[in-house]
């Protein structure tokens, strides 16, 4: 009998056996590599993705038979280093993924490539420093030195030393640093009666997440307000460490587990106490979501984290489906070009944030659903920033095409990563907002 021809099911995910000694054999790594590669270049229905496709691609046509045993193995980290995980290949394009019989999952099989580099010290201590978003943020926090960092940020000269130095590109966006945190401004929740809807739990615990707590509070004081306003009573997650998703990105999965002992069990407590648990960062949600369940099957905690944890706009909509979410919008909003975050769109939530911002009257919602190629630290590196910005630019053009009054994407580096693209490629320049902050202006918060 013939092998059939794709999935005919939805995709599902095994378990990452990332303490299995031979998830860092080289060999058996190099093996599966293989495969996985041959089977890619037989189908190259990926090729428009990312870099990693058209990079496979053309070392295997450049062998003397075309064919994956001609690829020189030093030569397959050309392929991982173009891979950030963005797993669209995996939800939305291949047709071999499980419960097909040939088991392929690309994203995953890059992991692996990459948690052998850090493991072997292949990792550069400017990943390392990107990767450290909860460390740079509270060093950053203090205030003569986010004054400095700032200053060092925005100037021409340091931002060429930085690339010659650390390798970030000098024309790449990079985020400020908040003068206070998130967690300093923030308001403590009024005593709102708990209303539970039969979809949704009636108070909100906030996991606001390193971008939110250093960079860009205002997002997180938009969600604190929209909550307000809706009377649902709120706590923050207290002593957070980061999610973890920059140091998954570069394969040091030790230190995810350091970070998940630390989330996890505060995380918990909460879902048990009934909690819904919102992140404002598709990416993080993702983590707790997705990643860290995989990665740690056993664990019951990190199971009941992730059936507590929502996308922001995931909870409104299923708010409102139980009668509880007020819809008095004071303020229209006008035509809106929306990006949908790899990282959400992989949650299989469904276009929640489209769904919200069309119920604002007055409001015209253009979606457009493609990788925008920023992928968290990967697009303010010097030797993958223009690679980036070519990724994007089908989306930028998509963002301008309706000449919006704004743009807007729930991952606010995307957002960053856009606005900048559209003003290189001379498009109509439009004011960038974040989903949440766009809610908050139409109940004219």
């Amino acid at each position: 009998m013939s092998q059939r021809e794709g999935n005919l099911e939805a995709p599902t995910r095994h378990a990452l056996d990332w303490k299995n000694p031979d998830f860092y054999n080289e060999e058996s790594l190099n093996k599966e590599l293989e495969r996985v590669f041959d089977i890619c270049h037989g189908c190259r229905r990926c090729v428009s993705l990312c870099g990693s496709f058209p990079t496979l691609f053309d070392l295997v046509d450049a062998t003397e038979d075309g064919e994956v045993h001609g690829v020189d193995k030093k030569d397959y980290d050309k392929v991982v280093d173009q891979c950030y995980l963005c797993d669209l290949c995996y939800m939305t394009k291949c047709p071999y993924t499980p419960p097909h019989v040939w088991n392929l999952d690309f994203p995953h099989l890059m992991l692996r490539a990459k948690a052998l580099k850090h493991k072997n010290g292949e990792t550069s201590f400017r990943d390392n420093i990107l990767s450290s978003t909860d460390k740079m943020g509270s060093f950053a926090g203090i205030p003569i030195v986010t004054q400095a960092v700032n200053a060092v940020n925005s100037t021409k000269i340091m931002r060429s030393v930085m690339e010659s130095t650390l390798g970030v590109d000098k024309n790449a966006w990079i985020p400020s640093y908040a003068p206070e945190t998130f967690k300093q401004v923030a308001k403590e929740s009024a005593a709102w009666p708990v209303k539970d809807g039969a979809k949704t739990p009636g108070k909100v615990a906030v996991y606001s997440t390193c971008f939110i707590n250093y960079n860009e509070p205002g997002i997180g004081q938009d969600l604190l307000k929209l909550l307000a306003h809706n009377e649902i009573p709120y706590k923050l997650v207290e002593k957070e460490a980061c999610c973890g998703m920059p140091k998954l990105e570069l394969g040091d999965l030790e230190s995810v587990e350091k970070n998940k002992n630390i989330n996890i069990p505060q995380l918990a407590k909460l879902a048990k106490e009934g909690y819904a648990i919102v992140t404002p960062i598709p990416s993080c949600t993702l983590m707790f979501k997705q990643e860290l369940p995989l990665m740690f099957p056993e664990e019951a905690d990190v199971q009941l984290v992730k059936d507590a944890m929502w996308d922001p706009f995931e909870y409104i909509v299923a708010r409102n489906k139980d009668g509880l979410l007020k819809t008095d919008f004071k303020v229209e909003l006008g035509k809106v070009s929306y990006h949908v975050p790899c990282h959400l769109r992989v949650q299989n939530v469904g276009k929640k944030t489209a769904e919200t911002l069309q119920m604002i009257p007055g409001t015209e919602v253009n979606v457009v659903e493609r990788c925008s190629g920023h992928a968290g630290t990967w697009g303010v590196k010097k030797e993958f920033h223009k690679t980036a910005m070519k990724i994007g630019k089908p989306v930028f053009k998509n963002m301008a095409s309706t000449e919006p009054d704004f743009i807007s994407s729930d991952c606010q580096l995307a957002g960053h990563h856009i606005s900048q693209g559209m003003e290189e490629n001379d498009l109509k320049k439009s004011q960038m907002a974040h989903p949440i902050t766009l809610l908050a202006k139409a109940y004219g918060l």
